[in-house]
């Protein structure tokens, strides 16, 4: 009797993790609580592929009863928590439990990987690397939490035609480093740490040693010394390499890689290159900069080099990305931006009065600094989505003066966006929702492609 695996979720990283373990002759069944026109085309292309597919099948003991006399190995997504209830049941009764990432990393780990973790910028960090690498003629793969799944990367090295990369850039959030404490990479990245998923983590300081994990397993780490907690914890870190944007001279301790008054990129005493070559807005995108600079001299590619190649960058998509112009006010994406920091982050880097879209699914966290920012830049707020009732009362609450309107979803907040901007001369419009976006969205990219479709069908309007 061949046993089974069952694989948690008709995501990205559910559907890598059943071709990846089909491939190797597994017999597997994915189970998914949706049963959408999206969900069944997809579950018809996997069952042509031999992987069977059971919908509406919710995460109870129950569905699982009838496959345990065969079941060997339940694998669960990053959005199921690591000790859910029923995945506890089942490893009490001698299932295996693993994710995702830990399926690649047993498959990968012969590889060279260059980890990015943080509670925002590792995905800008992980594209800027790779283009930087790929611009420098090095054989690199990216996946990870953003895009590519990385067990479709080892698939696809599986194939005896695919050139073997010489490094393997994979941006790893804490629900992957929760559920595999094993990824060891050659070198470590840590962006930044702001209060994020506490509502899984329980504390900061266990969403921190989750992360600082990554860190200590690593044979070069890299370190933001811009981000306060980072510095707070310093001593307890391993010893690693340390980038600062806003370094003075006559600070102890100095940061390995900074910028210096004339806007040059340093490393120690050593002029890199100018960062006006780098095309991205605001201090954040510095600092990712600098830990890209940080990983690529590790790498031994040199400062000219690396200048020119950061030159032809132009972004990511959903992060702070410029979609155009509308009634005079530039208009940007920044879905990604699923939580207070990361929102402040954006607000803070376009032109200003502006047009702030938010709303969402809201996070627990600390929305002071949201506030203030909301109070200096924002002429109008338009709020939409699970929680906007609650996110109006936080506003108002808190002296907010702004134009504040609520609505259902985001095509009615976009509508309201471009009668506003006719109105008021506002030199931005962003979507910065400071929430996550699954009340309305299967994921914050489906979010921001459709505030792309709302607002260039308005931009096409009025050229």
């Amino acid at each position: 009797m061949q046993a089974i695996t069952i694989v948690i979720g008709l995501g990205r990283s559910g559907i890598g993790a059943a071709r990846l373990l089909k491939s190797e002759g597994n017999y597997v069944t994915i189970f998914e609580k949706e049963e959408g026109e999206e969900v069944i085309a997809l579950a018809k292309e996997l069952r042509n592929e031999g992987i069977e597919v059971k919908l509406s099948q919710s995460l109870e003991i129950s569905n699982f009863e009838s496959y345990l006399e065969r079941l060997s190995l339940v694998v669960i997504s990053p959005g199921i928590p690591w000790n859910h209830p029923t995945i506890n049941k089942l490893r009490a009764k001698g299932i295996i439990i693993k994710s995702e990432i830990a399926l690649a990393w047993e498959r990968l780990k012969q590889f060279k990987w260059i980890g990015i973790t943080g509670t925002n910028g590792k995905t800008t960090v992980t594209y800027l690397l790779h283009h930087v690498l790929k611009e420098n003629n090095l054989e690199v793969e990216m996946g990870g939490n953003m895009g590519r799944p990385a067990t479709e990367i080892a698939i696809s090295l599986k194939n005896e035609n695919t050139i073997s990369p010489k490094w393997l850039i994979m941006e790893l959030s804490s629900y992957q480093l929760e559920s595999e404490a094993n990824i060891s990479p050659y070198i470590g990245i840590w962006t930044n740490l702001t209060p994020d998923h506490l509502e899984r983590h329980g504390s900061l300081e266990r969403y921190a040693n989750i992360k600082k994990t990554l860190l200590s397993n690593s044979q070069i780490a890299i370190y933001n010394a811009d981000d306060k907690y980072l510095i707070s914890i310093k001593d307890s870190l391993k010893k690693g390499v340390w980038i600062s944007s806003i370094y003075e001279t006559k600070t102890p301790n100095p940061p390995n890689y900074w910028v210096n008054t004339e806007g040059i990129i340093m490393e120690n005493s050593i002029e890199l290159f100018n960062s006006k070559l780098f095309q991205l807005k605001g201090k954040h995108n510095l600092n990712n900069l600098l830990l890209v600079v940080a990983a690529s001299r590790a790498l031994g590619i040199d400062g000219e080099s690396i200048g020119e190649s950061i030159s032809s960058f132009k972004g990511v998509d959903h992060r702070l990305e410029k979609i155009g112009c509308l009634n005079g006010s530039e208009v940007f994406n920044d879905s990604k931006a699923t939580n207070f920091d990361a929102s402040v982050t954006g607000i803070d880097s376009i032109p200003y009065p502006c047009i702030v879209i938010a709303g969402g699914l809201a996070k627990e966290g600390d929305p002071s600094l949201w506030i203030s920012t909301l109070k200096r830049k924002a002429c109008a707020i338009i709020l939409f989505g699970a929680s906007r009732k609650e996110l109006y009362e936080l506003i108002t609450s808190n002296g907010v003066t702004s134009k504040l309107i609520s609505v259902k979803g985001l095509e009615e907040a976009v509508d309201q966006s471009v009668q506003i901007s006719q109105r008021i001369k506002a030199k931005s419009i962003i979507l910065s929702p400071a929430c996550a976006s699954f009340d309305q969205y299967k994921n914050f990219e489906y979010r921001g492609d459709h505030f792309k479709e709302l607002t260039l069908s308005y931009i096409k309007e009025n050229r």
